[in-house]
């Protein structure tokens, strides 16, 4: 009884001392300063006793594995478990934020809820824990369940996460469903089921039509007041969300930007060089043009005047302020150029997958000779799909096979998935002879067969997951990727392509 009166002070120094964590076999339970602790006898046996507002957990002590000011590691054992497991007390650096133990909560009690709501199914426990080798993110929790003979992965997103998080979903139930199905022994995987908030559904029911019979994706909502789980139709993914602005429409708002710009000195200069540094892009809705400066937007046009500068408060452009565009301009010149002494700049820096763009939208035959440098479209320059974080060409090769181009200056887990995104809108455009329609392609054949997907990064960039995305799309989508060199900015070179 002594050793356990040492370790109840031992206990109670760690939490007074700092930041401290309590894990049972690696799984994170609860800050320690936010739980009671109490070592007690009850007849025979020693019980560790941990509760909190959230939670209580009493489990019979076996022994103390390790004892040190840092660290201390128990051997307990479950009620009605033959095998013993490990509570940990972990001194940290730093208190868990508050997000992790938002997602560390909800972790538990959806492992109550889907216990409730699947009362036939054996769920094995949770976990919430980041794994960066294995790309497993702490956004999700993530487990098996088994119902009769079929045998599931699953993942569940919390109430009140980000629409990032959300988006990002279906490529960690991807990597998660092939881990699992890697080292499923006796009981195939047979789907992923995904659980999200009420309502959130959509876009996961788009993509997963992307994905092949291996795949199978089944998608729940839950509702967070009563936690009441109805399964989605995954055919009922509805209209996807895309359109096309006339060719002709948005030739005319180019137009009406250039000869705005042609009235303003600093930018008629640019319009004139040949080194192809601004662009004129139309933005969705094709109501407002973007001038940019190897990609970098720096000023619009609309029917309301011209426009300049950084951030959310871009000002009027008037005679009187024509100076400060000038020294902008300049400045854009100095750093953002590839040549540039200082590449730590936030000029320099800034929207790289829209500088590589320009270089695309420059020579697109740089990427590949078989592309035609008469038609390339940056987002057709309306095929909006929401606001994504897409960045996406559209092409055609000189036999008029349609290519959808994806591009990313740096490592990205969502660059297949949304290259998918934006292929299966281009799909539905295709068969609806929308881009004939629209005056896209002009005296083009297209070709009927699904279009082409590439994937274009620097070589060194991709993230390892591709693949195990990759095997898992319909075999409708061809997908090739377009490794470039490491220095793009420099001028485009094709390092690899597979």
């Amino acid at each position: 009884m002594n050793e356990w009166a040492e370790l109840d002070r031992a206990l109670d120094a760690m939490a007074a001392s700092g930041p401290a964590e309590v894990r049972e076999d690696g799984e994170w339970l609860a800050e320690l300063s936010g739980l009671h602790c109490e070592l007690r006898v009850q007849g025979k046996n020693s019980l560790v006793h941990l509760w909190s507002g959230e939670r209580s957990v009493t489990r019979r002590l076996l022994r103390i594995q390790e004892q040190t000011e840092d660290r201390i590691v128990l051997e307990v054992q479950r009620f009605g478990r033959a095998k013993p497991s490990r509570i940990e007390f972990l001194r940290t650096d730093l208190p868990r934020s508050t997000g992790r133990i938002t997602r560390e909560q909800f972790r538990a009690r959806f492992q109550r809820i889907l216990a409730e709501r699947f009362p036939d199914a054996q769920i094995d426990p949770l976990t919430a824990a980041p794994d960066l080798r294995r790309s497993f993110s702490g956004w999700y929790a993530r487990g098996r369940m088994r119902e009769g003979s079929r045998a599931y992965a699953l993942l569940a997103i919390a109430p009140g996460e980000s629409a990032a998080a959300l988006e990002a979903m279906l490529a960690h139930g991807i990597i998660w469903l092939d881990w699992v199905r890697g080292r499923a022994e006796r009981q195939p995987i047979e789907a992923l089921r995904l659980f999200v908030p009420q309502g959130s559904a959509k876009l996961l029911r788009e993509r997963a039509m992307a994905l092949s019979s291996a795949a199978r994706t089944e998608i729940f909502e839950y509702r967070e007041w009563d936690w009441q789980i109805q399964k989605a139709d995954a055919q009922d993914a509805g209209n996807l969300e895309s359109w096309l602005v006339p060719r002709r429409q948005a030739e005319e708002l180019l137009q009406a930007a250039r000869e705005a710009a042609s009235r303003v000195p600093a930018l008629a200069r640019l319009l004139d060089d040949s080194s192809g540094a601004l662009r004129i892009r139309v933005l969705a809705g094709a109501k407002e043009a973007a001038f940019c400066f190897r990609g970098l937007e720096f000023a619009w046009w609309s029917k309301e005047g011209m426009k300049f500068g950084w951030g959310d408060a871009p000002q009027f452009l008037s005679t009187a302020k024509e100076p400060q565009l000038e020294r902008l301009i300049a400045k854009l010149d100095l750093q953002r150029n590839p040549l540039a002494s200082d590449t730590n700049t936030r000029n320099y820096r800034a929207a790289p997958e829209r500088w590589l763009e320009s270089l695309v939208l420059e020579d697109c035959t740089r990427l590949d000779a078989s592309l035609d440098p008469n038609h390339l479209y940056s987002q057709m320059p309306a095929l909006a799909a929401g606001d994504r974080g897409i960045l996406d060409l559209l092409g055609v090769t000189r036999r008029g096979r349609l290519v959808v181009i994806e591009l990313k200056a740096s490592e990205d887990i969502q660059l297949p998935l949304q290259a998918v995104d934006y292929w299966l809108r281009v799909r539905r455009h295709q068969r609806d002879g929308d881009f004939e329609r629209y005056g896209y392609f002009p005296g083009v054949a297209l070709d009927p067969k699904p279009p082409l997907a590439w994937l274009a990064a620097p070589a060194l960039r991709f993230h390892p997951t591709a693949d195990i995305l990759l095997k898992y799309f319909s075999a409708e989508i061809c997908v090739t990727r377009v490794g470039l060199n490491e220095n793009w900015r420099r001028g485009l070179k094709v390092m690899l392509r597979q």
